[in-house]
């Protein structure tokens, strides 16, 4: 086939051609932004699913219906960073929805205590001494300076939404990768669009994580449940998979017969990104159309290498020898949740010895704990790659510590 005409985007966050399955998460977001902008209250949303299942996709999309209703859009891919980094990088993101509601020439009263509640947000002090706003605006005493993160960001949430409601338009906030964000930041978060529900604000926020997120949000405020929708989104089921192959190919002139697309099935799992992946090497590989089972035979050899090589290897480079050979324990054991126990006696270790390990691939967002006493991959199909990429479990010998002061 012609790779020009290659119709399958295995990119991370790239748009497929055809977007399947997640009609019910699009027909809610357009609910919220009509709620909202009738003066209506409506529950924001964090969207959680695994790796490769398509949620920056879904952000993606969010923006687009934002923009056609009018409303300035917040983007931010959270990385970890310190409450001074997070306070700037939000900021910034927040200034640029306020010039999208209005150019600063058309700026009413609430639009320069909004830049001001920016402006103290940001402050900051030089080496020498010197306080310095980071927006160029003239600060407002007693608004966003109190030094507290909680206050502060609820102080520029409500003045952005008052500066919006002067408008009728609205802001969104799509923050992906929420799971980066420290309990402190996202109790702020949550704190600070509680209080736009309570003034009734045209301010609305949509993140996207994994699977933790319901608890990690619940964790640090109480009344995040009520105060969000929790959708999660998986594998496709197998009429809409069929559907993310064939259709792109149809554009293109290309069919699949239905062997194919029940092998394709079977290899992908029904996985978004996986589909691409899989789409993309067959189209390599096929010579003329229909494309067949044996099609789908002959590439997947190259899907895997390519997944290994880039989606899965990029995650497995990060950690240590003991990491490794405890995501090789959990991939033995399969691709279902593993109890802590189970892991640890594959490496002849107690529970307890692990609990450090665990909680590291955790917070390095290769596990997650769906129960207690459980973790599983954010990964779908990393067992496998595990299986292959390491053959053989080898357990790592016990590091003993040199007792302080004294000799072995």
């Amino acid at each position: 086939m012609d790779p020009v005409s290659n119709p399958y985007t295995p990119n991370a966050g790239a748009r497929p051609d055809v977007l399947v399955g997640r009609d019910d998460q699009l027909a809610s977001f357009d609910i919220l932004l009509k709620r909202l902008a009738r003066g209506r209250s409506e529950q924001s949303m964090i969207i959680t699913g695994l790796r490769g299942v398509g949620k920056t996709v879904l952000l993606g999309q969010f923006r687009d219906k934002a923009l056609a209703a009018d409303w300035a859009v917040v983007e931010l891919e959270v990385s970890k960073h310190d409450d001074a980094a997070f306070r700037q990088e939000t900021a910034l993101k927040l200034r640029a929805a306020l010039l999208q509601l209005a150019p600063r020439a058309r700026w009413t009263d609430r639009f320069h205590r909004a830049a001001a509640a920016l402006g103290s947000f940001t402050v900051t002090v030089d080496p020498s001494g010197q306080i310095q706003a980071g927006l160029n605006v003239d600060v407002i005493e007693g608004l966003a300076d109190h030094g507290d993160l909680v206050m502060d960001l609820t102080d520029v949430l409500v003045a952005i939404g008052e500066a919006a409601q002067d408008r009728q338009r609205g802001v969104v906030m799509l923050f992906d990768e929420v799971q980066f964000l420290t309990k402190a930041q996202l109790e702020a978060l949550i704190i600070a669009l509680h209080k736009t529900v309570q003034r009734g604000l045209p301010v609305t926020f949509v993140g996207a994580g994994l699977p933790q997120m319901a608890e990690l949000a619940g964790d640090a405020k109480s009344y995040a449940e009520r105060l969000f929708k929790f959708p999660i989104i998986g594998s496709l089921d197998e009429d809409d998979a069929r559907r993310a192959l064939r259709e792109p190919a149809v554009v293109e002139g290309v069919d699949f017969d239905a062997a194919a697309l029940d092998r394709a099935f079977e290899v992908t799992g029904g996985y978004p990104y996986f589909i691409q992946e899989l789409g993309y090497a067959v189209w390599g590989v096929a010579e003329t159309a229909p494309i067949t089972r044996d099609d789908i035979d002959a590439a997947v050899d190259l899907y895997e290498a390519k997944l290994d090589s880039s989606f899965f290897r990029v995650r497995l480079d990060r950690t240590s020898e003991l990491q490794r050979a405890y995501l090789r324990a959990m991939a033995q054991l399969g691709a279902e949740p593993q109890k802590a126990a189970d892991v640890a006696s594959l490496l002849d270790r107690e529970s307890t010895q692990l609990g450090p390990t665990r909680a590291e691939l955790i917070d390095m967002g290769l596990l997650y704990t769906p129960q207690h006493g459980y973790a599983a991959f954010t990964v779908p199909h990393f067992d496998r790659f595990m299986l292959r990429a390491v053959p053989t479990l080898t357990v790592p010998p016990v590091r003993r510590r040199r007792p302080t002061g004294g000799t072995w």
